[in-house]
């Protein structure tokens, strides 16, 4: 009894941390993201094929190369740069998901510091 007891208080506490991640849900489509960057809120749409996203920030179109690491990770790299910023890759990872949202963090490729957002599946 005392076995049985343990196994399912063990499958209770682990079982509610389990996040959801149905990332190939989020591959394509048109999306809005939010994300906070030192205090100040940024609101982007875009939109995403199997290789493209297609980004309108503040009426600004930007084109960027999208290669999937893995289902939840991906690399996003802009097509037109036109300074040393813009060409640096950002690394996303998808953290969890939730119905047409789903979390993320990112950080340009081979640095330590990540900021995070939502984005949300239109």
């Amino acid at each position: 009894m005392k076995k049985i007891l343990l196994l399912l208080t063990s499958f209770f506490l682990f079982s509610c941390y389990n996040q959801e991640r149905n990332c190939k849900a989020f591959k394509t489509g048109k999306f809005t993201s939010e994300t906070t960057v030192e205090g100040k809120k940024y609101t982007t749409t875009f939109e995403r094929n199997d290789s493209m996203q297609i980004e309108n920030f503040n009426n600004k179109i930007d084109t960027f190369s999208i290669r999937w690491i893995n289902d939840c990770e991906y690399i996003l790299e802009n097509i037109k740069p036109k300074n040393r910023e813009e060409k640096k890759a950002v690394h996303v990872k998808i953290l969890n998901t939730k119905d047409l949202t789903y979390n993320f963090e990112y950080s340009f490729v081979g640095e330590t510091k990540k900021q995070k957002g939502s984005v949300t599946k239109m």
